[in-house]
């Protein structure tokens, strides 16, 4: 029976996602972040430097302004990480914007041209 080796850096990456998740719904008062989805965390190794991803409803002028909250309230949401959680380091902490919905959002559009044009071509 083969057993997937799990990384402990993807279990600390799944906590983070679940922590930073709860501090932004339940801590952060910043009106700036809004309705933020935490999307995913990408941790280093060495469990030193976290890449958070965000997405955000509302375009790019409400991406922006998520973006500025969000590295407005960096080290609170690192100082709250600190106090919930057990880890020996606490990870700096880099929110950037997870444009892959954007994209398949974009390859749906394209898909459903072609079906139109297909149709348009046989009728």
């Amino acid at each position: 029976m083969s057993v997937l080796p799990y990384k402990r850096s993807d279990r600390v990456a799944e906590l983070l996602k679940e922590e930073i998740s709860r501090i932004l719904a339940e801590e952060v008062k910043d009106p700036r972040i809004g309705m933020v989805t935490i999307t995913r965390v990408r941790l280093t190794d060495d469990l030193r430097y976290a890449r958070v991803y965000f997405s955000v409803m509302g375009g790019e002028q409400k991406r922006d302004q998520s973006l500025t909250g969000l590295n407005r309230a960096k080290q609170f949401i690192r100082a709250e990480i600190r106090a919930h959680t057990d880890l020996r380091y606490t990870p700096e902490v880099e929110f950037l914007y997870d444009d892959s919905l954007d994209y398949s959002e974009r390859i749906e559009h394209l898909i459903a041209e072609i079906h139109r044009s297909k149709e348009s071509d046989e009728s």
